[in-house]
């Protein structure tokens, strides 16, 4: 399966634990040998202004962060065109479903996932969208800026026990239509992370349904990082997102 990253974002461009010094290289260690990456590009400013209001992006130009924020962005659009014709996980950072409008939060800039839908969506490459967004944390900047467009639906798990919670994405799942099913994949609700709910089989679990029921709508599907802190697992769970996704 197709990778989409960028070595720039091995750099640790704040001292978050999304940009912790050696969480991506974790990444890159266990899945390396399984998938075949291709470049990030920056997101193009126009991608940019269609989501979050110019005061906004300044406010991140003057932080220092654009450069990196709008990377990720455009390797979150290139995933999402990828997953137009096969599955993809863009392997990004600056995470971004706290970021809204004209505001963020939560270790996000831009909005990756919300640059990417909306690319796809005023380039006519869709007409509906759903996101699962099974972060541990509740993407308030996803539905800030997404929620009150008709053409997507937003699920983010609210259940604090493990076989109800995979009940509760495999139920608005295995229901959902849309032309493209996008994955806000943050695991920092593994049983080894910050959540301490979900195991590594349950992101295989959870890419499988969203593989199946892209196939079942005869639409794409990809997946972005969002949050994930313990370096030791981390690499396994996303590996095991892609496996799902994979149709393995």
């Amino acid at each position: 399966m197709k990778v989409v990253f960028h070595e720039d974002f091995y750099r640790a461009y704040t001292a978050d634990p999304a940009a912790e010094e050696g969480r991506v290289e974790a990444v890159v260690e266990v899945i390396g040998p399984h998938v075949e990456f291709v470049d990030a590009s920056p997101a193009r400013i126009e991608d940019i202004e269609a989501v979050h209001t110019k005061d906004h992006i300044e406010r991140v130009k003057r932080m220092g962060l654009h450069e990196i924020a709008s990377l990720a962005a455009g390797g979150a659009i290139r995933a999402a065109t990828i997953g137009l014709v096969e599955p993809c996980f863009g392997l990004i950072r600056p995470p971004g479903h706290h970021a809204s409008s004209d505001s963020s939060w939560g270790f996000c800039y831009y909005n990756n996932m919300a640059i990417a839908l909306e690319h796809l969506k005023n380039s006519g490459k869709i007409d509906t969208a759903f996101i699962l967004d099974f972060d541990l944390h509740y993407g308030d900047g996803t539905v800030n800026i997404l929620g009150g467009k008709n053409y997507v639906t937003i699920f983010n798990p609210q259940a604090h026990d493990r076989l109800s919670y995979m009940n509760e994405v495999m139920d608005e799942v295995d229901r959902c239509t849309a032309d493209m099913i996008a994955v806000s994949a943050g695991f920092d609700n593994h049983i080894q992370d910050w959540g301490g709910t979900l195991a590594t089989g349950d992101y295989q679990e959870m890419g499988r349904a969203v593989r199946e029921a892209s196939v079942r709508n005869r639409g794409g599907c990809f997946a972005v990082l969002e949050g994930g802190y313990n370096q030791r697992v981390l690499g396994h769970n996303v590996l095991a997102l892609i496996k799902g996704l994979s149709g393995q």
